[in-house]
């Protein structure tokens, strides 16, 4: 019976124009920049598609108006626990004057979908969607529920899934799901290089660096200035680079793409993860982070994003304060990175600390790989594309995946269409785009996993 839906669905494909990608240009013109949001005019327009074939759709507003989780639910006979896909409809704002074309306007050029949103994650979106409606239409006999969750302020806390789970927990329950997170990366060629899977994410730790100085009048500048102790602060921090801490799944994503790679980046790859000389693996670090993403997944890393000081242009501040967004590699602690950055800028008059408003960072047990979920998933990229090769992975940014992998729920990340460097580059940028053929493979991918997973 499997076979019989997947050549079905194939076939359907053939005869269709683009519908994957002509339901994430719809989607891209309707703006859910986060903030506010608006995230409940995408779902209603989602429900209008999902509730004629037979979902169960209910909407879940939280307390901004405007705002609500989405959660349609297809029914299977009941013999297994629930598979649940999350997505989520918020996208960060734009800078329009930037941009080559109007970036809600869903444009379809050049082999690409152009919009905010079109990679991170709309584009998701569009391909949860039309693989599980595609369930649907097939009519597919199914041993467990799929929920199709489209979530809220995932940009932007506090309504997100943390937050309806503690009341809507029954609702998002789950044996297994699937979210954002992982690559499929091409190479310059255009063909797909790897496919990962992510099976954790860092965590985000704020912390506030703080200079002091003596207030007074500009015309009489003393020696003790804060925005300057200040600047000399992030000189010393813009200098430092943290040392690669390799978990266990970056270990074998790295030794992946020795694999895939030819010399003497292989060489790189291969020394970074069993170099016992530190000589070597500080030239393998070096050749390596020239890649901004692979820079990125094997260390601490530290992104200035804020600056505050003065209040008027003939006062001197007695205070200049830098926010600073540290993504972390599991295990390290805010306290850790605190004693690190003290350590590095070396000045008692700047201090390093929390922000008191902030949230505690989420932690999450890394998911497995021995389960059906993650093995349906790396099966049916193998038949997407034959030959190229799976691996776990650990998501360099943050997801709302704590929601489920913090009550022990197995959570694997996917952007679910190959992209390149180039692409991945204009996520949260400008002219944010992804391949048409891109999201058509995708949404084979995902509808061969619900099939392996799902389908009697």
């Amino acid at each position: 019976m499997y076979r019989f839906f997947l050549c079905f669905a194939v076939s359907f494909v053939a005869r269709a124009a683009n519908p994957t990608a002509d339901l994430l240009a719809e989607l891209i013109r309707v703006d859910t920049s986060n903030p506010p949001g608006n995230e409940a005019k995408l779902d209603e327009l989602l429900a209008a598609k999902l509730k004629p074939l037979g979902f169960t759709v209910e909407m879940f507003p939280t307390p901004q108006a405007g705002k609500s989780h989405m959660i349609a639910r297809l029914k299977g006979d009941g013999s297994a626990k629930p598979v649940l896909i999350a997505s989520h409809a918020d996208v960060v704002g734009v800078e329009r004057e930037k941009w080559s074309v109007p970036p809600f306007d869903g444009v379809i050029k050049d082999g690409y979908v152009w919009g905010r949103g079109a990679i991170d994650f709309k584009g998701g979106v569009a391909v949860f969607a039309e693989a599980v409606m595609r369930l649907a239409r097939n009519k597919v006999p199914l041993k467990r529920d799929v929920i199709f969750m489209v979530e809220a302020d995932e940009e932007s806390a506090p309504n997100n899934t943390t937050w309806l789970a503690q009341t809507q927990w029954e609702k998002m329950d789950c044996e297994f799901a699937l979210n954002e997170g992982g690559w499929i990366m091409k190479r310059p060629d255009g063909k797909v290089r790897y496919v990962s899977i992510s099976t954790a994410d860092k965590s985000a730790v704020t912390l506030v660096l703080t200079a002091h100085g003596t207030s007074t009048h500009s015309s009489m500048p003393r020696p003790d200035s804060a925005i300057f102790s200040l600047a000399k602060a992030l000189s010393k921090l813009s200098d430092y680079e943290t040392k690669p801490e390799l978990t266990a799944s970056t270990r074998e994503f790295f030794l992946t793409l020795a694999k895939t790679s030819e010399p003497p980046m292989s060489t790189y790859f291969t020394d970074l993860v069993n170099s016992k000389d530190p000589a070597v693996v500080a030239r393998a670090d070096k050749e390596i982070s020239q890649d901004i993403l692979l820079h990125a997944i094997m260390r601490n890393t530290i992104a200035p994003v804020l600056l505050q000081a003065g209040f008027r242009g003939n006062v001197i501040p007695g205070s200049a304060d830098a926010t600073i967004n540290f993504r972390t590699i599991p295990g390290t602690t805010p306290e850790d990175l605190i004693a690190e950055m003290k350590r590095v800028i070396g000045d008692p008059s700047v201090d390093v600390a929390i922000p008191r408003a902030a949230a505690a960072p989420r932690r999450a047990a890394e998911s497995s790989t021995g389960t059906e979920l993650y093995r349906a998933l790396a099966e049916s990229a193998g038949k997407v594309w034959p030959g190229v090769p799976v691996t776990p992975y650990l998501f360099q940014a943050g997801t709302d995946a704590a929601a489920w992998r913090s009550r022990g729920v197995p959570v694997y990340g996917i952007y679910p269409y190959p992209i390149s460097n180039e692409d991945l580059s204009r996520m949260h940028g400008n002219d944010e785009r992804v391949p048409v053929e891109s999201l058509e493979q995708g949404t084979d991918l995902i509808y061969r996993t619900l099939l392996r997973v799902a389908a009697k």
